[in-house]
């Protein structure tokens, strides 16, 4: 008995740095995948004829694949683990990548990014329990390190553009049957230790079991389901902002400011690199000043620099936007752990929740502003984007830190919560 607490209490306490920064490099490797899709966008728009709506849409179809599946996936292995899905995950995105190199028409694409969408479904969930499970005692920390490696990937996307896209077109995501390729290897490795801590912990807890189940059983207090619904919304704010610029912004600054398609993407660069920036020193602010706290100043505080954005010239609007980028998503993995800490031991299912439906739900407003682009113009569109942060305000609602932990000891889950 001693020596099944001292195995706990090691595999509670330890961090592994070794899989954290694998798993952040697989993360970024796939992430890297899917920020081939709109980074294609300007490359499908001429060689195609596509729309902006039909742009929306590839997005869309994207990453309503990847967010509603992704709870549905975390809720089964929160009871069943799949240590070996992560690489098959990945295989399907290489799949995927593969028939974007040569599809010929719209059709085409969508299954495609569908076979993406289904790998990335797959991956974010166990990838983040992955996260959690080498965490120790450092969770905000390990949730930086698996997030950070996402956002870098989506920051590759211009890069990938200007460097790839660019030059050898729609075939240039040949490449990236490889990236996917190489991932997939990783994730081999990382199945194995994953497997193996799970039965660690299945033998350490065989005699918990039952007082466990139990407790996961509870119902959940009315205020912790307002928070859980509160913040899902507030993630897909972020992520409605995120996509619009993401996905159009390029568009913007060819129009308004007569730059080129390769030279467009260094503002989304900007946006997205200096976006990873802020996901990882998230965690550490967290840890200070608190997790509510970052939340709510990562929509609030760019809010007058997102409204002066669409009125003012090419280099204030590069620095704007990667000030805009930096804490926009400082709240990325902080959001991700305080969701986690909402309802402990439904580490897959929050996940899912909030990397997964929340912010991939935020492909919705690629449609929307697509069609709204081919309504009312892009600048008149941008506009009205540039107030999407003002609905931080809501996050005054959630509860503090504080008050979580005084909620999850009173319903014995005390064990779970980060102190």
């Amino acid at each position: 008995m001693a020596k099944q607490s001292a195995v706990k209490l090691q595999t509670q306490n330890k961090t592994m740095y070794s899989i954290l920064f694998i798993i952040g490099l697989t993360h970024l490797l796939n992430d890297s995948l899917q920020a081939v899709i709109p980074a294609m966008f300007p490359i499908l728009e001429r060689s195609l004829g596509l729309t902006f709506t039909q742009l929306g849409f590839i997005t869309f179809t994207l990453n309503m694949v990847a967010s509603v599946m992704q709870p549905v996936v975390g809720m089964y292995t929160d009871r069943r683990p799949m240590p070996y899905a992560l690489p098959l995950g990945l295989l399907s995105s290489m799949f995927g990548m593969l028939g974007l190199a040569f599809a010929p028409n719209l059709p085409t694409i969508l299954i495609s990014v569908v076979l993406i969408g289904l790998g990335s479904a797959v991956f974010h969930p166990e990838g983040s329990r992955v996260a959690y499970l080498a965490a120790g005692n450092k969770r905000g920390l390990a949730q930086s390190i698996y997030q950070v490696g996402g956002n870098s990937g989506q920051a590759l996307a211009p890069i990938i553009t200007a460097l790839v896209l660019v030059p050898m077109g729609q075939f240039g995501a040949i490449w990236f049957v490889l990236v996917a390729f190489i991932a997939s290897m990783f994730l081999v490795y990382i199945s194995r230790w994953y497997a193996g801590q799970i039965e660690v912990v299945k033998k350490a807890t065989k005699k918990e079991k039952k007082s466990t189940e139990t407790k996961q059983k509870q119902k959940l207090p009315k205020v912790i389901r307002n928070a859980v619904i509160l913040l899902v919304f507030v993630v897909f704010v972020r992520s409605l902002y995120h996509s619009a610029i993401s996905n159009y912004y390029a568009f913007y600054a060819i129009q308004n400011y007569g730059v080129s398609i390769a030279e467009s993407q260094t503002f989304i660069f900007v946006f997205l690199l200096t976006g990873a920036i802020g996901t990882f020193i998230g965690g550490p602010l967290a840890d200070r000043f608190g997790k509510k706290a970052v939340i709510m100043g990562s929509l609030l505080a760019p809010v007058p620099l997102t409204i002066i954005l669409p009125y003012v010239g090419p280099l204030v609007a590069l620095i704007l936007i990667g000030i805009i980028g930096t804490l926009i998503l400082s709240s990325f993995s902080v959001a991700v752990v305080y969701g986690q800490e909402m309802v402990p031991g439904k580490v897959g299912t929050m996940s899912g929740l909030i990397v997964g439906l929340a912010f991939g739900m935020g492909a919705v407003g690629s449609v929307f502003f697509g069609s709204l682009i081919d309504w009312i113009g892009l600048n008149p569109t941008m506009i009205i984007v540039s107030f999407l942060p003002l609905l931080g305000l809501l996050t005054v609602m959630l509860p503090s830190d504080e008050k979580l932990r005084e909620i999850n000891r009173e319903l014995g889950h005390a064990g779970y919560v980060s102190e």
